[in-house]
């Protein structure tokens, strides 16, 4: 399971240090460009202002590319639930058919997967157990699979039953990449705060050439990067708390295999 220092930090936390960290460089840079305003009469504002310019291009830029890659993060996250769902709701379908007592042992155990795998994703803390348990269902899963197919050799029902089980052991793999593995990569994540912090110092130091200080549009662009970098890291972490990945497809599962007991 991957942890990142990012991960520790509260969403409130990664919005502050940001906004100051961008409004310190600009205060910075603004405070160099007066310095050299003073030594230099002939420093050219326009050329200063054209890099600027350039900088918040390839800033956009970089921010457009990360955000995108943060939402296919996300995007896919939740594809996988519904597949997981809907190859588990097979899997549950195709026990039905199998002979007893094999039938209502895989559909218990198979109640038993749903559950862990929606309590696992209310509480970040009960993944390993849930990752560990998932595993164990798997193993119990399988050697009554097995057992079935020595039993009941050129069975269709049970050839049916093993493919869609196996499907769902491929997905719990599957699952676990993307929710926990599957992360922007973290030289993006740097190389976008350092473009951004080069890009306000130049802003600071533009201002300082000119005299002008333009603090409201400076501290409202700030702003707007912290917001998205806020959503950016939100969508990154593999425990959400603003934007959560919907187990509706999991639950409504849930209360489906629920209503056959009955």
């Amino acid at each position: 399971m991957i942890q990142l220092p990012t991960d520790q930090l509260p969403l409130w936390a990664v919005f502050l240090i940001t906004t100051l960290l961008l409004f310190t460089t600009a205060e910075i840079g603004f405070n160099v460009g007066i310095w050299r305003k003073r030594q230099s009469k002939k420093e050219e504002k326009g050329q200063a202002g054209t890099i600027m310019g350039a900088a918040l291009g390839m800033l956009a830029f970089i921010l457009a590319f990360t955000f995108g890659m943060a939402g296919s993060i996300h995007n896919n996250k939740k594809e996988i639930v519904l597949e997981e769902a809907n190859a588990i709701g097979t899997a549950y379908l195709r026990a039905q058919i199998l002979p007893e007592p094999s039938s209502s042992k895989i559909k218990g155990l198979l109640n038993e997967y749903v559950d862990v795998r929606i309590k696992a994703a209310k509480s970040f803390d009960y993944v390993k157990q849930a990752i560990t348990r998932s595993e164990e269902l798997h193993h119990e899963l399988w050697t009554l699979a097995v057992s079935l197919a020595k039993d009941n050799p050129g069975s269709i029902f049970v050839g049916l039953f093993v493919d869609s089980l196996n499907k769902v052991i491929d997905l719990h793999s599957k699952r676990v990449t993307a929710g926990l593995r599957n992360r922007i990569p973290r030289s993006i994540i740097w190389t976008l705060y350092f473009v951004a912090v080069l890009t306000m110092m130049l802003m600071g130091y533009q201002a300082g050439l000119t005299g002008v200080r333009t603090l409201v549009p400076r501290i409202a662009l700030i702003l707007a990067f912290a917001c998205l970098m806020l959503l950016i890291i939100e969508l990154d972490r593999p425990m959400k708390t603003m934007i959560k990945v919907s187990q509706q497809a999991m639950i409504d599962l849930q209360i489906s295999m629920d209503k056959f007991k009955h």
